[in-house]
């Protein structure tokens, strides 16, 4: 739920209400009462929008910017859940089933397994020239030393990516 940009939207349609109440008001009390001026009352409408209304509307413009943000966060974030229920449950996924999934490009779909690559939050194995992905826990990729893909035998040597020899796939372990 994106509470900042509801809140942005209520106090922008706050700041709104007020500005035509204060004006509605002021330009009433220069009509009815005889005490009342034109330039006591256009005063009275520029402290109201300088001291209420600006306030109000740019704390609202503000969070309903910074609610945008934080959508389009929640977005990637949902894709690359996605992305790793696919893997999880499938054990081996398309990049181009990926992209197809999310409805996004497959160059899209790369940047987010890249993505969750930084991350470490994806651990398995990546053949970046047939685009597959493969799931694999890290603790058996360590005891077996084999590729996902060809059953290539691999060595592991630290970082956390191993380039199989055999086949060119990309082997990615979260270590701990």
């Amino acid at each position: 739920m994106n509470t900042g940009r509801i809140s942005g939207i209520i106090l922008l349609v706050v700041a709104a209400l007020i500005c035509i109440a204060a004006i509605s008001l002021l330009g009433t009390q220069l009509l009815t009462e005889s005490a009342a001026t034109a330039g006591g009352q256009l005063l009275g409408l520029v402290l109201v929008i300088v001291f209420v209304v600006i306030p109000i509307a740019a704390v609202g413009a503000y969070l309903l910017v910074r609610g945008r943000g934080e959508e389009a966060k929640m977005d990637k974030a949902r894709q690359e859940q996605k992305i790793l229920n696919m893997v999880l449950t499938q054990g081996k996924v398309s990049l181009n089933e990926v992209a197809l999934e999310l409805d996004v490009t497959r160059d899209e779909a790369e940047d987010l397994v890249r993505d969750l690559v930084g991350k470490q939050l994806f651990t398995g194995a990546i053949n970046w020239n047939d685009g597959i992905l493969y799931s694999k826990e890290a603790s058996q990729l360590k005891a077996d030393h084999k590729c996902p893909n060809c059953g290539g035998e691999l060595e592991l040597a630290g970082k956390g990516v191993i380039e199989c020899p055999w086949c060119g796939s990309e082997v990615f372990l979260h270590l701990d």
